[in-house]
């Protein structure tokens, strides 16, 4: 249970200070940091939470990482549903408190999008449903990679929350403009369910394509790094 605790307030963590910064401070006048700002912020959340339950859980906040590292045979089959539960719940529960919070505010609507993933007319760039597809395949094939490898007994021990949370702030940085950014259904759930309409309608592509991209990725690494191939 420990766990599973620790994994709903870390995909909480996640959840509130990444999409909390696009929707709260994005575009502050005067003082917006952009999505560039948006970017580090969720690397931040990421590498905050893999040194405080790092050694806890494992700190996947992502039910496509966990299903990953499954695939990849880093993580139990029998610990993937409570695990994927947990982090859908906590993401679920930061939607909810950012939206009391933004909400807080004369005039706030959620026509905005609640910083909600989208492709087509929702993309923050206009980009079709099959760009979506293959950034966030591909982006999120890429992160496994990157945690896989950063936390393979072989690396530099220490380091693995830096090059994760890095490695997440570059891929918003490529993809803000595509998706907004998923490479994590509970991240997509959490702010979707409150923004409603499309985004509930558009949310299949962010649990679908992230899962894909994170097997993907587990196989990727399991072929260039297996040290007994």
């Amino acid at each position: 249970m420990k766990q599973y605790g620790a994994e709903f307030f870390g995909t909480f963590w996640l959840v509130l200070g990444g999409c909390g910064s696009a929707v709260l401070a994005a575009a502050f006048p005067g003082f917006g940091i952009g999505f560039v700002g948006v970017a580090l912020a969720f690397g931040l959340t990421v590498l905050t939470m893999a040194y405080a339950i790092g050694h806890i859980s494992g700190c996947h906040l992502n039910p496509a990482v966990s299903i990953g590292l499954w695939a990849g045979g880093r993580f139990p089959a029998n610990k993937l549903l409570p695990y994927i539960v947990a982090q859908v719940l906590g993401g679920l529960v930061a939607g909810g408190v950012l939206y009391l919070i933004a909400t807080g505010k004369a005039g706030f609507d959620l026509a905005g999008g609640f910083a909600s993933n989208g492709y087509g007319e929702h993309s923050p760039g206009g980009y079709s449903l099959l760009a979506a597809l293959i950034t966030e395949i591909v982006m999120t094939m890429m992160f496994l990679l990157i945690i896989m490898g950063a936390t393979d007994k072989r690396a530099p021990q220490g380091f693995a929350p830096i090059a994760i949370g890095l490695g997440l702030t570059l891929i918003h940085l490529i993809s803000i403009p595509v998706t907004n950014t998923s490479v994590n259904p509970a991240r997509s759930i959490g702010v979707a369910l409150y923004a409603g309409g499309w985004a509930l309608e558009q949310l299949w592509l962010f649990w679908v394509a992230p899962i894909i991209g994170a097997v993907l990725g587990a196989i990727v690494y399991r072929f260039i790094g297996d040290d007994k191939a």
